[in-house]
């Protein structure tokens, strides 16, 4: 179901109380992404994005997506409890919309230098803009069914072979498509394809990953060495269709 979100000159696909599935911009309005040399401490990141919202002249609700990095994996209980801490920021900064949450969100762990609490590594916002395409934010997903937190509806849990992987991936691909079409774009529109996992994906890549892409494989992916935010998940991706990709200072 798409959503429009005035206030955030958006529309979003509903997803759960944690996060939306994913954000396209509305009409005279585009999708910038940013993202923090290092991530920042959750509120020093909020802090961050609010000083940056601001000095482009958008209001709080202009944010659209957020890009989380965590110490490790959460239990099913551990990502509960952070969700509520996490959306009560958002409530407090007036962004959810008719009790749903308008803004798509990737959280992951790092294997390598991950950071010692949960941290913004980077975020979405609208901006005015004439004539540009439709540009869109999709949020991160793992090989769970949309909707489902229920560790029991992990595709193939506990299993990491080749096989079990491709599955995933699989399961994964679907929903990044289905999350496309529910916000009225295609992958020919994407910019930026990006993968998140420990497991050896290059058995994949050409049938299962960059196959289904369309004209996005001629971009090809971002392979990011972590985990998905979930223990027992084990392979997420998340999609990206911007003009504007800054590194803030």
């Amino acid at each position: 179901m798409l959503v429009s979100n005035p206030k955030g000159h958006y529309s979003f696909v509903r997803g759960i109380a944690p996060y939306s599935a994913g954000a396209v911009a509305a009409s005279g309005f585009e999708i910038e992404h940013a993202t923090f040399p290092r991530p920042l401490p959750l509120q020093a990141g909020f802090a961050a994005v609010a000083e940056r919202l601001q000095a482009v002249g958008r209001p709080r609700q202009a944010l659209c997506g957020m890009e989380l990095r965590s110490p490790a994996p959460f239990s099913f209980q551990g990502f509960s409890d952070f969700n509520q801490g996490y959306v009560e920021i958002l409530r407090e900064w007036d962004i959810l919309f008719e009790g749903m949450n308008p803004v798509a969100r990737t959280n992951v762990a790092p294997e390598l230098d991950p950071p010692a609490e949960p941290s913004v590594y980077g975020f979405s916002y609208t901006v005015p803009a004439t004539g540009a395409p439709k540009t869109f934010v999709v949020a991160g997903a793992g090989e769970l069914p949309e909707g489902s937190l229920d560790p029991h509806d992990v595709v193939r849990r506990g299993e990491t072979s080749q096989d079990a992987l491709a599955e995933k991936i699989r399961f994964v691909m679907g929903l990044m498509t289905a999350r496309l079409e529910g916000l009225g774009v295609s992958w020919d529109g994407v910019t930026a394809t990006e993968v998140y996992t420990v497991h050896d994906i290059v058995p994949h890549l050409k049938s299962g990953i960059l196959g289904p892409m369309g004209a996005a494989r001629n971009r090809g992916i971002l392979w990011h060495y972590t985990r998905p935010p979930i223990v027992s998940i084990e392979y997420e991706m998340d999609l990206h269709g911007f003009r504007r990709d800054l590194v803030l200072a």
